[in-house]
């Protein structure tokens, strides 16, 4: 028989390893949001804003908007798809993996070209990408990514697609297409504006004329177990917080 002084020590030794494996409400309040590529800097900045308003932590998984819905479809457990575009949300909701009433465009996106080298590359325009000196031009997947279509789609606008095709190299997502710049391994890119206002070198907003409109979209995943958490995070990305957050980091606000 166990003495008194052994029973209490296992009781104890009993609590202490329950308390280690209790999740507390602090750690339990976290959310996983997928997220469109150009959305890297804004939501390295709305997270911790976000989590001073909530106390809930974000996780972000970062890739092209079609391989994320791909994703989801696939059943990925994610809570929040921001998107950026309209489509891959709408055949999501659709498709009853993405919470149809939570549906809303956040932002509106700028294409931009990124010229690393600044003035000295003699860029000044979408024509100017014609000249010997320009050899690769990086511009996310069109397939994959909404920035990418509009990249091609402005070309083909201005006439330049069949001039400049061979010098196009394909990223496979917006801020791939941007390390390539960065990298030295592509002398132009086709990027977010959002991605590379506060960067070195000449940044040249491309005409929205040129291209379809780039409306964002956002949803909860019908499917997670964090409805509340995700509910909280749409409500600040569109509120005056959120809102301020986006419109400084380079989007037009809906």
């Amino acid at each position: 028989m166990l003495s008194r002084r052994a029973r209490w020590l296992l009781c104890a030794a009993a609590i202490l390893a329950s308390c280690g494996t209790q999740r507390t409400p602090e750690s339990a309040r976290k959310l996983t949001v997928a997220a469109a590529a150009n959305l890297m800097d804004v939501f390295g900045e709305v997270a911790p804003a976000f989590k001073t308003q909530t106390g809930i932590d974000v996780v972000f998984s970062y890739a092209a908007t079609a391989e994320l819905a791909q994703q989801i479809d696939n059943g990925a457990p994610f809570d929040v798809l921001a998107a950026a575009d309209t489509e891959h949300v709408d055949s999501l909701v659709a498709a009853q993996k993405l919470n149809g009433e939570s549906r809303v465009i956040y932002a509106k996106g700028q294409l931009a070209l990124w010229i690393p080298g600044g003035e000295s590359s003699g860029i000044n325009d979408l024509k100017d990408l014609a000249a010997p000196k320009i050899r690769f031009i990086a511009v996310a997947q069109p397939a994959l990514a909404p920035y990418g279509q509009a990249a091609v789609e402005a070309l083909k606008n201005v006439r330049l697609w069949e001039r400049l095709q061979s010098k196009i190299v394909y990223a496979n997502s917006i801020s791939m297409a941007k390390q390539m710049g960065a990298s030295g391994n592509a002398d132009a890119a086709f990027t977010a504006y959002s991605l590379v206002l506060h960067e070195r070198g000449t940044v040249l907003k491309v005409d929205p004329d040129l291209y379809h409109p780039i409306e964002q979209a956002l949803a909860i995943v019908a499917s997670s177990s964090r409805m509340e958490e995700a509910k909280q995070f749409r409500s600040f990305l569109l509120g005056p917080e959120g809102r301020a957050i986006l419109a400084k980091s380079g989007y037009l606000l809906p």
